[in-house]
């Protein structure tokens, strides 16, 4: 309503997702970005500078295949096939987990499906002592970093093995040999937390940067802003992503901003920002590789704009089918990131169907004798547990006094 002075108000309105069940899905078909688009800025470059990258999308591998652009990493053949190698051994485990849950031998979990090169390309370009502040899908990061898929198992199932003791979900891995902090579930959490470990990093003189990623979702909280306000005024050596997957459980990401995308959000802050095809994974590797230099040189942090797809659901007590289109993976363009990878692979001449399909059965050989052996130590179903006695050990270096009560009351 106007009356002459004033401007037109639109009415208040709820963001609806652009596709349900039942619906076409429609990204709008091909992306037009290619990878020669973008320039690879100096690592002092100041946040102004990046504006373009922001509202770009940073591609190395075209619709092809075919590697080019300034931001092209050049990797050799062998770090391409290792690459390609932990992409697939977190894919096939993810199947036999999810399988095992769906039959009783696990209570929960949580695929990395469609996202595989995002945490093992990021981890790949960063030095094996910088510290990882993981949201869900990001468990590659211990495969890059060497952690027994047998010790990772037997957290899942919970047994005496469980490195945490039975005090996390299955897949809230933590590993400190790896500088993998445990995963919170209170989402959000790990923003603010990466920033105060870089600053205490830079403070210290380590030669340790950051790392850590939360969900488009998880990008309308208020741990996101605490984060970026401190990295803004403090410029600690810390790598912030958003992954921009399309959905935050059964909600579109279109519920958690309101601007152009997720990347120019971290421009209001001062802190260069990049948006990069997350199913790319030379294009993940080369921007991660920037933000560490930019990190070992004192020059702050680097904000990072995921953009990639979950092609499975949230987790397993979640039926994506309710929320989405059932084939809406199809017409992602960002296409599959290991697929993309190995098809590069195979135009260079350094792979083929044949050893993907033998690489592919050697994994999940491998996977199955995992599993077997950490049920040694005990199953969901029949135990051994952790003893209770562990809610009160290897949290205090002193034990206070009412928990030294509470413990006795136990009789443990």
């Amino acid at each position: 309503m106007t009356d002459g002075n004033q401007a037109s108000i639109e009415p208040y309105t709820v963001p609806c997702a652009p596709f349900r069940p039942g619906d076409t899905a429609d990204f709008g078909g091909p992306w037009t970005e290619q990878p020669g688009d973008l320039n690879r800025p100096d690592i002092t470059c100041e946040a102004a500078q990046t504006q373009p990258h922001a509202h770009g999308l940073i591609r190395v591998l075209n619709d092809e295949h075919v590697a080019s652009g300034e931001w092209n990493p050049n990797l050799d053949a062998a770090q391409l096939i290792r690459g390609l190698e932990l992409m697939m051994t977190l894919r096939i485990y993810d199947d036999r987990m999810i399988k095992m849950q769906r039959t009783g031998k696990l209570s929960f979990y949580m695929r990395s499906l469609g996202e595989e090169a995002i945490a093992i390309a990021q981890t790949m370009a960063l030095d094996d002592t910088d510290w990882i502040f993981p949201s869900y899908r990001q468990p590659g990061a211990q495969f890059v970093r060497g952690r027994d898929m047998v010790s990772m198992i037997c957290h899942c199932i919970g047994n005496t093995e469980d490195n945490i003791r039975g005090r996390q979900m299955p897949v809230h891995y933590s590993w400190k040999e790896g500088y993998f902090i445990s995963i919170s579930s209170p989402v959000g959490t790990q923003f603010s937390q990466a920033v105060g470990v870089a600053m205490a990093s830079a403070y210290k003189g380590d030669d340790q940067a950051t790392i850590t990623w939360l969900g488009d979702g998880t990008s309308a909280q208020g741990d996101f802003h605490y984060g970026l306000n401190f990295a803004s005024v403090f410029k600690p050596p810390v790598i912030l992503n958003v992954v921009n997957n399309q959905w935050a459980i059964s909600t579109h990401r279109n519920l958690a901003t309101g601007g152009d995308n997720f990347a120019a959000r971290g421009l209001a802050y001062g802190i260069p920002s990049l948006r990069v095809d997350g199913n790319d994974f030379l294009a993940l590797y080369s921007v991660t590789k920037w933000a560490r230099e930019r990190a070992r040189a004192g020059l702050g942090a680097t904000y990072i704009e995921v953009y990639t797809y979950r092609a499975g659901g949230h987790s397993s007590s979640d039926d994506p089918s309710i929320y989405r289109p059932g084939d809406e993976a199809d017409y992602w363009p960002g296409g599959d990131p290991i697929n993309r990878l190995k098809m590069h692979l195979i135009g260079i001449g350094a792979w083929s169907e044949e050893k993907d399909a033998e690489l592919a059965q050697k994994i999940d050989d491998t996977v199955m004798a995992s599993y077997k052996e950490a049920c040694t130590f005990g199953d969901l179903a029949n135990g051994p547990y952790p003893p209770a006695s562990t809610i009160f050990t290897e949290v205090y270096e002193t034990v206070p006094w009412h928990v030294q009560e509470q413990r006795e009351e136990l009789g443990k």
